[in-house]
């Protein structure tokens, strides 16, 4: 079972990658407060068809290149 994740494309200045924004809620260990956090990752766009601004589902893959393990597979 491979890992997905959603996100929405913050970046598509690359060719055949583009980099998406994960935004998640983390508890504060002490405050029990919850903020954001977000982290961005590369992910492999074959045809470069999403842009910046797209809801998109991301798939754990085998290693592409130095930062990029991740695939497009659908626009929400």
């Amino acid at each position: 079972m491979k890992r997905t994740l959603q996100g929405i494309v913050v970046s598509d200045k690359m060719e055949k990658t583009r980099v998406i924004a994960i935004t998640r809620l983390k508890k504060h260990p002490r405050y029990l407060k919850y903020y954001k956090v977000t982290k961005n990752f590369k992910a492999h766009d074959e045809k470069n068809k999403y842009k910046t601004g797209d809801k998109v589902v991301i798939e754990e893959t085998k290693p592409m290149s130095k930062d990029k393990k991740w695939v497009i597979i659908e626009k929400i």
